[in-house]
């Protein structure tokens, strides 16, 4: 297994995660920050724009409106000409918060959830994925999850591979026309509790770790490949491959505690690393 470190490009921000590249910048959501950010490769930032629910998973449609999840209200939303609007309300498929997702080719969105309160110690519950069309409506397109957070969906739009964090796994799933989600399997269990994860051109995932403290770069069926440190005693929680040539790998870190994350307590960073593979 190869070793790295990460260094530290960008720092005064507060959680950042769900990290996209996109147009040559760097998107996330500095979620208790209450904002989403684009960053250039020289660390130079903007405010995309400041939402008071907490934005989380990113994505665009086709036509490249931004979509974003809006934890505390349990929403979708899009960006339009500065101003954020609901395109479904996913709080009957979720009572706690919406989390990460991804976005597909069709402009179909992947949106987990939590299913408990992670953060406060709540008892366990298992947690949907909920699907929303490009036309608004909404339906749970895999249930049953142990806390469903980074995903991701293959070149050819096929396959949807979702983080379980509480599972310390990765999961399959086939991919319908309809958007349906169909054959739920294995993909790799890993040394972590995983958070965001991203795909290379190999096939294989970044899994960001932030009990850990690491983000490591797996195969399907287990195989641990390369471990990326941060920049200091921080947790990993999400991850990007991005740059000019799709090999800097970012890391989304921060120093917080479930407890203090709850309150919305927490110092955070973005950091990078040079990789041989880049993204898929």
């Amino acid at each position: 297994m190869q070793e790295l470190t990460a260094h530290t490009i960008l720092d005064g921000l507060v959680f950042p995660e769900c990290p996209r590249w996109r147009d040559d910048e760097l998107w996330f959501s500095d979620v208790h920050a209450h904002r989403i950010v684009a960053m250039t490769p020289d660390g130079a930032t903007r405010t995309v724009y400041e939402h008071a629910g907490q934005p989380a998973g990113l994505g665009w449609t086709p036509d490249g409106t931004l979509l974003f999840a809006s934890m505390l209200d349990r929403t979708l939303q899009r960006l339009v000409g500065g101003k954020a609007e609901v395109v479904a309300d996913l709080s009957p498929f979720e009572r706690v918060q919406v989390n990460d997702m991804v976005v597909d080719a069709r402009g179909r969105a992947y949106v987990g959830c939590f299913g408990f309160d992670i953060n406060t110690g709540e008892q366990f519950r298992a947690a949907n994925i909920v699907l929303v069309d490009a036309g608004g409506s909404a339906r749970v397109a895999a249930d049953e999850l142990r806390f469903p957070n980074g995903m991701v969906i293959t070149p050819d739009g096929r396959t949807l591979i979702v983080a379980e964090t509480v599972g310390r796994c990765l999961t399959a799933f086939d991919i319908a026309d309809d958007g349906s989600l169909s054959n739920r399997r294995a993909w790799a269990v890993v040394p972590t509790f995983p958070d965001g994860i991203c795909l290379d051109a190999e096939g294989a995932v970044w899994v960001a770790g932030p009990a850990t403290k690491h983000c490591v770069r797996v195969r399907e069926g287990g195989e641990v490949t390369h471990r990326v440190r941060p920049d200091g005693e921080r947790g990993v929680y999400a991850c990007a491959l991005g740059g000019s040539d799709g090999r800097t790998l970012y890391l989304c870190t921060a120093d917080t505690t479930g407890p203090q994350l709850a309150q919305g307590i927490s110092t955070g960073w973005l950091e990078a690393v040079q990789v041989d593979v880049p993204a898929a």
